[in-house]
């Protein structure tokens, strides 16, 4: 049962870095099983498909970003502060993905979203749901916010989905330009957005 479940793994592994570089659509079960040093037979043992495979692979991704995100955007400080800290943190992990591999490779979710929304319906609707959980969470922190006078929007949850935009397109465009600094104008564009202080005057009042 050890050698299975380390099988197992090894799968959903190599999958998640494979799906990363290259995407999915132009991966195959035997390109899979390679790189994962097991058997074709492994695969269809645990996954019945590379899709369902690939709906694994996005949950397990999901479920450590979204402890990540908890971790941040519930820790102490003033809500903007827990917000600027999300963004550092996002700039941070893509900064160590440039420097480990040479490329910037931008955002799992969103990679997909852009290459398989059209396509397959049980991806789609799991992105969505990811999706729709983030802007939960930013809304409720926008919403905080707001009860304390630190931002000027009418609609919390469409500011929510407006930052949730603004960080998937800005990782879109350092993906696309192998350039992390495109993630620079993330925080201060965010703030105009919220019609809030401007950077140093909100790092003043935490």
């Amino acid at each position: 049962m050890g050698r299975t479940s380390d099988a197992r793994e090894k799968i959903i592994t190599a999958a998640h870095t494979l799906i990363e570089q290259r995407g999915y659509s132009a991966l195959g079960v035997a390109e899979i099983c390679k790189a994962a040093g097991v058997p074709k037979g492994s695969f269809y043992y645990f996954f019945e498909s590379k899709e369902a495979l690939a709906l694994t692979v996005i949950d397990e991704h999901w479920a450590v970003q979204r402890g990540e995100w908890a971790g941040i955007l519930g820790s102490d400080g003033a809500p903007l502060e827990r917000l600027r800290r999300l963004f550092q943190a996002t700039e941070e992990v893509q900064h160590a993905g440039q420097k480990s591999c040479g490329t910037v490779s931008g955002c799992m979710f969103g990679n997909l979203t852009l290459e398989m929304s059209n396509q397959t319906e049980s991806i789609r609707r799991r992105l969505q749901e990811i999706f729709d959980v983030q802007v939960e969470m930013i809304d409720e922190l926008v919403a905080e916010a707001k009860e304390r006078g630190d931002v000027a929007v009418a609609d919390t949850r469409a500011a929510a989905v407006s930052i949730v935009a603004q960080l998937e397109g800005q990782v879109l465009f350092a993906k696309l330009y192998n350039d992390t600094g495109r993630l620079s104008p993330l925080w201060t564009n965010c703030l105009a957005m919220l019609g809030a202080a401007a950077p140093q005057e909100t790092a003043a009042s935490v």
